[in-house]
């Protein structure tokens, strides 16, 4: 099982639930799927380092890695040289998002980048458990309704910027489909 491992960069110290959780990982010998951002991708790679765990594999917009602490395969994902900013590094999520089976996402239930990383893995009939770390609880994510009881729990801001990210790839979506 290929897990999908994120969240925001502001959040640099992962919990101990968290941390069970990756502990777990290991005792089910899963490849970790990990971004090269700092943040949670680095204190996941700092964990899993530590753990001496091979089976991760770090994903780099155009191969250009920030982080690998472990010495890790990286998958290079490439991405046009007009994409910037935030489609720059969110490109390698949506490739990870596709290779993964199921993901995990550290999230402080504000991030952009972590939201639109769980539409993706749900776009893609993947579950995904949530650290929702305003709670300090996991939260199982299988659908787009279970999604949206949980950003109740945020604020307006939050809340549209699901809504512009959801209806965007569904936008995108239905244009695939028509091909």
């Amino acid at each position: 099982m290929k897990i999908f491992i994120a969240g925001p960069r502001v959040i640099s110290r992962l919990s101990k639930a968290v941390e069970d959780r990756l502990r777990g990982i290991c005792e089910h010998n899963y490849t970790v799927l990990v971004g090269d951002a700092g943040g949670v991708d680095k204190a996941v790679q700092i964990f899993f380092s530590g753990c001496g765990y091979p089976n991760v594999i770090v994903y780099a917009s155009n191969g250009k890695v920030r982080n690998n602490l472990g010495n890790w395969q990286v998958e290079a994902v490439p991405v046009p040289p007009d994409i910037t900013g935030f489609e720059f590094y969110a490109a390698k999520d949506r490739a990870m998002a596709d290779d993964a089976d199921y993901g995990f996402m550290v999230w402080n239930g504000e991030s952009k980048g972590t939201l639109n990383n769980i539409i993706n893995l749900l776009n893609g009939c993947k579950e995904v458990l949530v650290f929702f770390t305003p709670k300090n609880s996991l939260i199982r994510i299988k659908s787009v309704a279970t999604l949206e009881a949980l950003l109740l729990d945020c604020n307006d801001n939050t809340r549209n910027l699901y809504a512009k990210l959801y209806r965007s790839q569904t936008a995108t979506q239905m244009q695939l489909s028509l091909f």
